[in-house]
């Protein structure tokens, strides 16, 4: 009897089993899905790349004469004019030294013009009036060089720009050679950025003739710089270890926003032409490899591998992996498995994008 009790119980929990699956089964199979299929359309991309922004000359200031700063006549950032002063060494000791050399010459000036007069007379030798001529050469490169030594206790700017840190302050002993500040010309800007080398050719390809690329540069609070910047260099070779070659644009900087040192990102927008575009949502990833879920005509899902070419906000534009006709599943992802059959309902792709905010023409 009791035998009898557990099988009766036994089975109806495995009725109960069975029921539940079917059930299950055939809610899923009920379910409903949202399926689009690839937008073919011209569109623009832009695609960012990390940059460096340097001033077009930047150079540092360095003290040519050992001695003490006797004054400071430029602030830090302030904006100075070619040959302005800046800093003046102390220069008693060398105008000491101009004034002696002054002396030597005037001494040997004399000396060789009074044998000059005695040469021009045949009372002395030639040999001797040469010997004169040649100490009034020398006591003349010798001021000159004492100039030129006291000239150099002033630290006057070689072009128009901005002063740097200084690093000295009045009062400070320097040696020669001393870092004393920085000065920068910022009226034009270079930035430098690193090109993969498919997108390389993808621009070299895209350009007319020899006209310039043209760029745009994205600084760090988000915002756009308002002028725009033209590739004037391409490095020769590529980095081996990267892949990528360097890139200089030159942007023009008439209010001096920028300065040396910023970074930000240049960005460059290319044509794609029949470009197949797909919802990014419409994608999942496994070990860095994206997939999208196709739906056969059988009405079965099968997980996909596709290649992504370019990002857009919310798009990804595929170079393969898909055809044009292709029906991929929109929407609950994470809700099949593969060769599920499921029911569909199709979305026109026009539809589905005009809700992602797409950036097209």
């Amino acid at each position: 009897m009791v035998k009898k009790s557990l099988m009766y119980i036994n089975l109806c929990l495995i009725l109960l089993f069975v029921g539940c699956q079917s059930e299950k089964k055939e809610k899923t199979e009920a379910a409903s899905f949202n399926v689009t299929s690839p937008l073919i359309k011209d569109t623009l991309v832009n695609k960012d790349y990390v940059a460096q922004i340097r001033s077009i000359n930047h150079i540092e200031l360095r003290a040519q004469e050992k001695g003490y700063i006797q004054s400071i006549y430029a602030d830090e950032g302030q904006f100075v004019q070619k040959g302005q002063l800046l800093f003046k060494i102390m220069p008693n000791l060398y105008e000491s030294d101009v004034n002696r050399a002054k002396a030597e010459t005037k001494y040997a000036e004399i000396e060789y013009q009074n044998t000059k007069n005695l040469s021009d007379k045949n009372i002395v030798a030639p040999q001797e009036m040469a010997m004169a001529k040649a100490r009034y050469e020398k006591a003349q490169a010798e001021l000159s060089s004492m100039n030129t030594h006291l000239r150099f206790t002033e630290i006057r700017a070689p072009f128009a720009g901005i002063v740097g840190k200084l690093h000295v302050r009045k009062g400070s002993l320097v040696d020669e050679g001393e870092l004393v500040t920085e000065l920068s010309d910022n009226s034009k800007m270079w930035v430098y950025f690193n090109v993969p080398e498919a997108e390389y050719l993808n621009q070299m390809d895209a350009k007319k003739d020899n006209n310039p690329l043209h760029v745009r540069l994205r600084m760090a609070n988000g915002k756009e710089f308002t002028q725009d910047g033209i590739v004037q260099t391409i490095e020769s070779d590529f980095d081996n270890e990267t892949g990528n070659i360097a890139y200089r644009a030159t942007f023009p900087n008439p209010k001096g926003l920028l300065r040396y040192g910023e970074t930000g990102n240049i960005v460059i927008t290319s044509p794609y032409s029949n470009a197949m575009m797909i919802p990014q949502k419409a994608t999942f990833e496994e070990l860095e490899k994206k997939y999208v879920y196709v739906i056969g005509k059988d009405g079965k899902v099968h997980a996909r591998e596709i290649k992504v070419a370019a990002e857009l906000p919310h798009i990804y534009v595929v170079s393969s992996g898909l055809g044009k006709d292709d029906r991929i599943l929109l929407e609950g992802l994470r809700m099949v498995q593969e060769n599920q059959k499921i029911s569909s309902k199709y979305q026109k792709p026009e539809k589905v994008m005009s809700n992602l905010d797409l950036y097209a023409e």
